[in-house]
């Protein structure tokens, strides 16, 4: 159905072509706008304009000479820094206390990290110990076990909140239950 009315487009598209393309072509071209002189005599506003330029453009030797008594030194803190990180020796390091069995679970295996920084299974684990003991692991020795800042310890323990599984019973007990493999 859509090939028949494609065929009644084109027929309706095509009709009289010839005499409406040459009714077009016969037509007077419209012509271009008459083109106006530049050397006009200056009014008001523009020997305005002119003067305005010729100011800019000219030198003004107090002014050069001030700017040329001007000296800029600055230096780049971040620049500094990164200097000192590439050329500076390496952090100490500290043997890994956990790691996942396996290659699946990491492409690299590590055997220790820089004093101060965590894996994750490591950071899983010693939220997961202070969750269950806090009073055994406290703050200061999640600390002293990982070599980290007590600050750092402080915030890793406020603001990440490794996942809790509670398992809710069932009302009946008809209703399917998940049995543990």
């Amino acid at each position: 159905m859509s090939n028949m009315g494609a065929r009644v487009a084109r027929m309706f598209r095509n009709f009289n072509l010839e005499s409406r393309v040459h009714r077009e072509i016969s037509k007077e071209k419209p012509r271009a706008a008459p083109r106006h002189e530049a050397n006009l005599p200056a009014s008001d506003g523009h020997s305005e304009a002119l003067e305005t330029a010729r100011s800019v453009s000219q030198k003004n030797d107090p002014l050069l000479s001030l700017l040329k008594s001007v000296y800029v030194e600055s230096k780049d803190p971040a620049a500094e820094d990164s200097k000192d990180v590439a050329g500076g020796d390496e952090p100490e390091r500290r043997p890994l206390r956990f790691s996942l069995p396996g290659e699946a679970f990491s492409p690299v295996e590590l055997t220790d990290v820089p004093k101060g920084k965590l894996t994750i299974v490591e950071a899983l684990r010693a939220l997961s110990s202070h969750q269950r003991q806090p009073q055994t692991w406290t703050q200061g020795k999640i600390a002293e076990e990982y070599s980290l800042d007590l600050k750092d310890t402080k915030a890793l323990l406020e603001f990440f909140i490794p996942f809790q599984v509670h398992i809710i019973p069932p009302k009946t007990e008809k209703a399917k239950q998940i049995k543990a493999s």
